[in-house]
């Protein structure tokens, strides 16, 4: 009975050099096709991570955004007495870059994030109003503005000129562009 005795060192099969022809003398093996070259290690490459779409959590950070910015740009206003145009950018920065970075990809988002900003910014105006109006007359800021929102209103609009619908238009802007880059990022 004989029996045949197994190929001395590693498999073949786990060698992609085991079956190439011998190089001449003086010159390094030829590797097989589709083998990795020698001296370019092959890293293994993550796949892609997937997009993200996910809508109602961009509105959810977008309106929460917008609720925090407008307090923010109320308080800008109602303490200097004066609408400034960074803030309005940084309003609509705020919630676009929100509603990008939670919602991802979504068509949608940045538009949504336009009326959120402008929304914000209106709001922030109301703010900033009322505690103006508070410290004028003498009376807490929830007074003005909750139980004279009416006059609230109306103030603003007396007070409204062409620049305070550029801050709004500004607003918009950069929460578009803001919640579309931050979008297509991921």
């Amino acid at each position: 009975m004989s029996q045949s005795t197994p190929p001395s060192g590693p498999p073949a099969d786990a060698n992609p050099y085991a079956n190439t022809p011998a190089a001449p003398a003086g010159q390094p093996p030829v590797p097989p096709q589709g083998a990795p070259q020698p001296g370019f290690p092959v890293a293994p490459v993550a796949p892609a991570a997937p997009a993200r779409d996910n809508f109602p959590l961009g509105l959810a950070a977008s309106i929460g955004a917008g609720l925090v910015s407008a307090i923010l740009y109320g308080l800008v206003i109602g303490l200097t007495k004066h609408e400034i145009g960074y803030a309005a950018v940084g309003v609509g920065f705020l919630v676009g870059i929100a509603a990008g970075r939670v919602g991802g990809r979504s068509q949608t988002l940045p538009v949504v994030s336009v009326v959120v900003s402008v929304a914000a910014v209106y709001l922030g105006q109301l703010i900033g109003e009322a505690m103006i109006g508070a410290k004028e007359i003498g009376v807490s800021f929830s007074t003005v503005f909750f139980d004279h929102f009416d006059v609230v209103q109306a103030a603003w609009k007396d007070e409204a000129d062409p620049l305070t619908f550029v801050f709004f238009a500004v607003a918009a802007y950069v929460a578009f562009q803001s919640a579309r880059k931050a979008g297509h990022g991921h």
